[in-house]
């Protein structure tokens, strides 16, 4: 039976509340890996800055942000300014700390806000980052909030995703946390729905292995060509939220 949206959503806000404003509560218990996904993540966005129309460096947003792991690590080392969204106010208030008083002087805005209700300034962001939070997404609020983030990107800005995927060709629910786990084409998929083009992809690399695969993808608005690390066959767009 198909679990309520509403429910769906304020299950997740419910869960987050209970975890403490860590590192390791942010990772779900796997703080460890944080310095290996910072540094897959700042090897990915290297190749987007010696791409033929890189995006500039003025300007990130940091979505689903938590206490700023993102922010502080990756974001701030590279960007002029990084703004936060996180629905739970007490993760924005501990990464005010978290952050430190010298980044956090390049931090422009904290809204706590989900990403569901969420609607980023017109043309700002160089770099829109949403990490490990689109699993708490219906699929039409997942492809409204993209489309909304594309309106939110300056020119040759890029949105970058990166999420877990599957390896089961299929949805897995998480009741705990009240988040879903979706196959690659499936993702893929949602992103064409969103009006974006996969513009380069590639597997995190040295994560433990019962831990889900996870992809980085960087997404245009449609002007170019995928350039995928993966071939994809017998593409099946049939897959739908309901499956929760």
């Amino acid at each position: 039976m198909e679990k309520p949206t509403e429910a769906f959503y304020s299950d997740a806000e419910h869960y987050w509340a209970k975890i403490p404003p860590t590192v390791n509560g942010m990772l779900g218990g796997f703080g460890y890996i944080s310095p290996v996904d910072i540094q897959g993540s700042k090897v990915f966005l290297q190749q987007l800055f010696r791409s033929k129309d890189p995006p500039g460096k003025k300007y990130a947003l940091d979505c689903g942000a938590g206490i700023g792991r993102i922010s502080k690590h990756l974001l701030l080392n590279i960007f002029q300014n990084v703004d936060l969204v996180e629905q739970n106010p007490s993760f924005l208030e501990q990464a005010k700390i978290y952050i430190g008083p010298k980044l956090l002087q390049r931090v422009g805005n904290f809204f706590p806000e989900p990403l569901q209700d969420f609607k980023p300034e017109d043309n700002k962001y160089d770099i829109i980052w949403i990490q490990w939070v689109l699993g708490h997404l219906t699929d039409t609020d997942l492809i409204n909030f993209l489309e909304h983030c594309k309106k939110g990107l300056d020119s040759n800005g890029m949105i970058v995703v990166k999420e877990n995927i599957t390896s089961s060709g299929e949805v897995e629910v998480d009741k705990e946390d009240s988040s879903v786990t979706r196959p690659l084409h499936l993702l893929k998929s949602l992103f064409e729905k969103a009006g974006l083009e996969c513009y380069r992809q590639l597997k995190q690399t040295n994560f433990p292995k019962e831990l889900y695969n996870v992809y980085m993808f960087a997404l245009k608005p449609k002007t170019v060509l995928c350039e995928p690390s993966l071939e994809i066959h017998n593409f099946n767009q049939s897959l739908q939220f309901a499956q929760i």
